[in-house]
């Protein structure tokens, strides 16, 4: 009966030896190949040209980013909005344009058959080209200029935007001006009209040489830019091939949405870490079922520390000594404490 016993318990112990060393092995092989991919992802990164960051909209300048690209998004920031301030007209937004047309002669030819109409035009039209000028003289120069007026600073998540990215944002609103802040000389030359101010004393019936102010902005909507990071400041990347060195889309893309030649990053590495870490640290606390360690967790957790991150510190050496340091400073931390649970379980004299 004792020998019967003996037996089944050897057989048990062993058992649990050799669920130890699948589980140990285990772990070992899927941290290999976790960082295995994370490195080849790094290396694919490295080929594309400059490193690409993919700060989202919680990334802030850190030292160290000068000169690579970066995936930013986010609502927009207007710390000083534009203002034209002949109007006093201004917008919460990256971009107000002023809008000047004048009520002048238009020459139109159609099937050999030319006429001529009155309508609003944003340049002036130099009559003296018309096949019948008299009687279709137009006024000349604007008194008013269209302009456009960037806003003097306007950060996506924790960045500036240079002016080249902020006049390539979509999208037009109207911005309606207000009467009671013109100017005096303004006030008493234009009525507003919906959402423009016209010098017309009839808006229905407007004279030729009359005047139409408007004004559009850039809407206010979440956006993601792909720039290179100069300070705190996005700013075109002279170095990328064609194109304006940047990239601006509506709405929250994905780093491969606005930089689709990029490879696919690796999903649920953080997750794979972990489930090593832990395949390993299970298995060293079966293959110390038969010694005085047996059930010691914090052994079994200081074991599986070591394995892993000295097998990840191993294999980095060679890419970046620096993520390997981290990793090898891992595997020292659970080597520490697998040696003070020895000391602690070891009997004294």
């Amino acid at each position: 009966m004792t020998s019967r016993y003996k037996v089944k318990q050897a057989g048990v112990a062993l058992g649990f030896r050799v669920a130890g060393a699948i589980l140990l092995l285990a772990g070992l092989g899927l941290i290999a190949w976790n960082e295995r991919r994370v490195m080849d992802y790094a290396a694919a990164l490295a080929r594309h040209g400059a490193p690409v960051l993919d700060l989202g909209a919680a990334g802030r300048p850190t030292a160290g980013q000068y000169g690579s690209l970066t995936r930013v998004s986010g609502v927009p920031q207007i710390v000083e909005a534009p203002r034209d301030k002949e109007f006093n007209v201004s917008a919460e937004s990256p971009i107000l344009i002023r809008h000047v047309e004048m009520f002048q002669w238009r020459e139109i030819t159609v099937g050999g058959a030319t006429h001529y109409e009155l309508d609003w035009v944003d340049r002036p039209i130099d009559a003296t080209s018309f096949a019948k000028p008299a009687g279709h003289v137009n006024p000349g120069a604007f008194p008013v200029q269209g302009r456009q007026f960037e806003a003097g600073e306007v950060k996506l998540g924790n960045f500036k935007l240079s002016e080249p990215i902020l006049r390539a944002f979509p999208g037009r609103v109207s911005v309606p001006p207000d009467e009671k802040k013109l100017p005096p000389n303004f006030a008493a030359t234009f009525q507003r009209v919906d959402d423009a101010l016209v010098t017309s004393s009839k808006p229905a019936h407007p004279r030729l040489g009359d005047l139409r102010v408007s004004w559009e902005a850039v809407p206010l909507q979440s956006m993601t830019v792909l720039a290179r990071i100069d300070g705190d400041t996005l700013v075109p990347a002279s170095n990328r091939e064609g194109g304006d060195g940047f990239d601006v889309q509506v709405g929250e893309r994905s780093l491969l949405d606005v930089l689709p030649a990029l490879p696919e990053p690796p999903s649920a590495v953080l997750i794979v870490r972990l489930a090593a870490f832990l395949m390993a640290a299970v298995g060293a606390l079966l293959l110390a079922q038969a010694s005085r360690l047996r059930g010691d967790a914090l052994f079994a957790i200081g074991i599986g520390a070591v394995v892993v991150t000295a097998v990840a510190g191993a294999m980095w050496l060679v890419h970046d000594a620096m993520t390997a340091s981290v990793w090898l400073l891992f595997a020292v931390l659970g080597g520490g404490l697998a040696i003070w649970r020895v000391q602690q379980r070891t009997p004294a004299g």
